[in-house]
């Protein structure tokens, strides 16, 4: 079986300090501190079936400046595996992210959050919590969405159109508890279709083919039922740190709809960016451009947070896709950029 090289940008970086923290209730959790000790401080919430590996080549454009925390959601990673499906829910996920800001943000001083997919629904899970709240400086979305997730998904092909069957067959894929085995390449093709724009090259795909490939079955699964049924709308409503939104164009996990939604319900945006030919990785296929849109976040909202670095290049705006009235007022409600290629 043919064995892509990883690039070593996604190699995971040596943090300078691991971490056991303990969940509300009894939960494990596995954190990594990368950086610089004394620096402002950023924390990585990764996704579903990902780790803390999944922030590698982010961990490294942020290291220099900043002292970045990255933890493994429950389940996932070098974090303890629930013991049973009751554990797990956007509670959790809320909880889980209060003890490790508890621990890793020391009491007066205060955080950017960026969450990627089911990272960024714990931000949301945990909006309007005061102990998340008083440790949160701003937040960055990336790839994310609030609800409706299967109604919205675009993995099937535009061929199957009926609304019903499209619905049925996306709750069966993302419910599968097929055993996913060793990476191959069929694999890493339905990994790119799914989760990657199309000009991610082997070494982006191999990346997220490892990763998503050393997630238990259960736990992709026992998750995959928690998504089905999400709604974090109230915790997003009561979200009132400065927030930016970025979504992938290409995106069929999590598509732009969503994201335009998110930035029209928040009580403070800062933006929403969108990179073309995207998937749903962002933070891998280019991970550049979201630690760029994270410093500019957390040079303008961290106290002592270092200049801010030059920003990517970004095109006239664009408008929002005229896909429900919550899109229509996205574009009034805050900056919209394309990121150029």
């Amino acid at each position: 079986m043919t064995r892509v090289q990883l690039p070593e940008e996604y190699e995971p970086p040596v943090p300078v300090e691991e971490l056991s923290v303990r969940s509300a209730d009894g939960i494990r959790l596995h954190v990594e501190v990368h950086g610089q000790p004394g620096a402002p401080t950023v924390v990585l919430a990764h996704g579903w079936t990902c780790s803390t590996v999944f922030w590698a080549p982010v961990i490294r454009q942020l290291a220099d400046r900043y002292r970045v925390v990255a933890y493994d959601q429950r389940g996932h990673g070098h974090s303890e595996i629930p013991p049973s499906r009751a554990r797990y829910s956007t509670r959790a996920l809320a909880e889980d992210l209060s003890a490790v800001l508890a621990r890793t943000v020391p009491a007066g001083e205060r955080a950017v959050l960026a969450g990627h997919s089911m990272g960024g629904m714990t931000v949301m899970a945990a909006g309007g919590r005061p102990e998340v709240a008083e440790r949160t400086a701003a937040a960055v979305l990336v790839s994310t969405g609030p609800g409706d997730l299967v109604a919205e998904l675009t993995v099937l092909p535009p061929a199957v159109r009926a609304r019903g069957l499209r619905r049925f067959l996306h709750r069966q894929l993302l419910r599968s508890r097929m055993p996913l085995g060793r990476v191959s390449p069929v694999s890493r093709a339905a990994l790119k279709y799914a989760t990657m724009g199309p000009g991610s090259p082997a070494g982006q795909v191999e990346a997220t083919a490892r990763i998503v490939h050393a997630c238990p079955t259960a736990v992709r699964a026992n998750w995959a039922a928690v998504l089905d049924r999400l709604d974090v709308h109230a915790g997003l409503a009561r979200l009132a740190a400065p927030t930016a939104v970025v979504v992938g164009t290409d995106d069929r996990l999590t598509p732009p709809v969503h994201a335009h939604r998110i930035v029209s319900r928040l009580q403070d945006p800062q933006g929403l960016l969108l990179l073309p030919g995207v998937g749903h990785m962002a933070p891998l296929e280019r991970p550049e451009e979201v630690a760029a849109e994270i410093h500019r976040m957390a040079s303008a909202y961290l106290t002592s947070a270092p200049a801010a670095a030059p920003a990517p290049p970004v095109s006239d705006s664009v408008p929002a896709p005229a896909t429900d009235s919550a899109s229509d007022s996205a574009s009034d409600s805050a900056e919209e950029r394309t990121a150029v290629a």
